[in-house]
């Protein structure tokens, strides 16, 4: 059967006090609609359509890349008159549509996997999710005769009897297509606050006597974001969830309340994570790695048994057994090689470093090739840029640099090579040489006092 879906993007979010739209305020480091189209095609449904209203070009960018399609919501009339903008998208299709909102990150594919099967298998005209709660203030009702379910009626329209029912509405749905379409010519403002409710759709359903259903969850993935304190509340639930399943999985987390890791994240058995680090993206850490604590690490592959110590680690790969930190800076497109060290306050940028080379501080390295078993004196540059061009050097394997060494791209130094202290290299260095670019050292005897430099203090 034909299944689709749409994602409710339009809400303006004034409580949020932002000129960003609601929706792309980020939980566990990805824009909360982003959450929820993951959600839908975790779930299989492919045929996304997200409808939109402030800040569209804003949502459009931000969900370029999730291959979903668009209806516009230019003014914001409530929730059934937001369906009703994507008519276009269900036009002519016979099947089941799921309707979320955009701003409620934490509902599970699997909640809503369960939701399309029983809405499927029950033959139902509309299936809700639902949540029973002690506090029910501000949420719309669930009204039942029986198991059935006759209407949902939203709080500031509710009756004396109707505010006494626990049982809320999640503002999550399955609807038949052809009877929502039927439904939606129905829909009337004539409420409290004079806005289209989808959830009117329900009752008008049930006039037409047909089958509503509603499936119970946990009311904390029905949570949906209106103000920064809510946000808060949101990504704190989302990352437990996250550590929980990391810990089950073998990774020790000492400090989970101050351990921030993506969704997609993949972590090693017998990992070892200190506090303050924060691992974001398509991240995929290896077995028997050690973070020690203040380290950010971004779409970036670490291989087992690497040491990181607050250091920063942008779209690059650490090999297997290698150190890095403190205080080193791993700029995207590096990769590092097995067991090699990347000490403290060392940049990479854009290069390849070998097996076991030791790059151990205070050290730039950019653009370049760098072989196995090399070793770094502090301070060395890799001045890979001339103002207007970036340019490579290449350093082969074996290669000794001296401290305050300067190597001037575009420049190659071969196998076995060692270039001597304070050198400034600007041309080809052979294999096994030694390289010497320096001035050399003249003393002037008597120069400070024939310019009247030292202040002598009288005895």
């Amino acid at each position: 059967m034909y299944k689709c879906s749409l994602i409710l993007a339009a809400g303006q979010g004034k409580r949020i006090k932002s000129n960003t739209p609601k929706v792309l305020h980020k939980v566990c480091g990805k824009e909360m609609v982003n959450h929820v189209i993951d959600t839908m095609r975790t779930a299989g449904l492919e045929d996304v359509n997200v409808i939109i209203g402030k800040g569209s070009e804003m949502v459009k960018g931000a969900t370029a890349s999730r291959n979903v399609t668009y209806s516009l919501q230019e003014e914001q009339l409530g929730t059934g008159h937001a369906v009703l903008c994507a008519v276009d998208f269900l036009k002519g299709k016979q099947g089941t549509v799921a309707i979320f909102t955009g701003d409620a990150p934490l509902v599970r594919a699997e909640t809503a996997s369960a939701l399309i099967k029983l809405h499927e298998e029950q033959g139902n005209s509309a299936t809700l999710l639902s949540s029973i709660i002690d506090n029910p203030n501000g949420y719309g009702r669930i009204v039942r005769e029986g198991e059935a379910v006759l209407k949902i009626v939203e709080h500031k329209d509710c009756n004396e009897e109707e505010l006494k029912i626990k049982e809320i509405n999640a503002g999550m749905y399955c609807f038949d297509i052809e009877d929502l379409l039927f439904s939606l010519n129905k829909l009337s403002n004539n409420n409290a606050q004079g806005e289209y409710y989808l959830t009117d759709v329900i009752g008008i359903l049930k006039e037409d006597n047909k089958k509503v259903g509603a499936l119970p969850v946990d009311f904390e993935e029905t949570i949906g974001v209106n103000s920064r304190g809510e946000l808060a509340v949101t990504e704190k639930i989302l990352r437990d969830r996250i550590n929980k399943k990391h810990m089950d999985n073998g990774v020790t987390l000492i400090d989970p309340n101050s351990t921030y890791i993506s969704l997609e994240a993949e972590i090693g058995q017998d990992t070892v994570i200190y506090p303050n680090n924060v691992i974001e993206g398509d991240t995929v850490i290896g077995k028997d790695c050690l973070l020690y604590p203040n380290s950010r690490i971004f779409n970036s592959i670490i291989e087992d048994g690497v040491t990181i110590q607050a250091s920063v680690v942008l779209e690059s790969k650490i090999g297997e057994g290698t150190t890095v930190g403190p205080y080193a800076y791993i700029r995207p497109e590096s990769i590092i090689g097995k067991k090699a060290r990347i000490g403290d306050f060392v940049e990479i940028k854009k290069s390849t470093i070998g097996d076991k080379t030791k790059v151990s501080h205070l050290t730039y390295i950019g653009d370049a090739e760098v072989g196995s078993d090399c070793n770094f004196g502090c301070g060395t540059v890799v001045v890979n840029y001339d103002g207007t061009h970036k340019f490579k050097t290449k350093i082969g394997d074996n290669v000794f640099v001296g401290c305050n060494t300067n190597l001037v791209s575009p420049v190659e130094v071969k196998d076995y090579s060692y270039i001597a202290a304070g050198s400034t290299i600007t041309e080809e260095v052979p294999e096994a040489s030694l390289a010497i670019a320096r001035a050399r050292q003249v003393n002037i005897q008597g120069w400070v006092e024939k310019k009247g430099l030292i202040k002598r203090k009288d005895k």
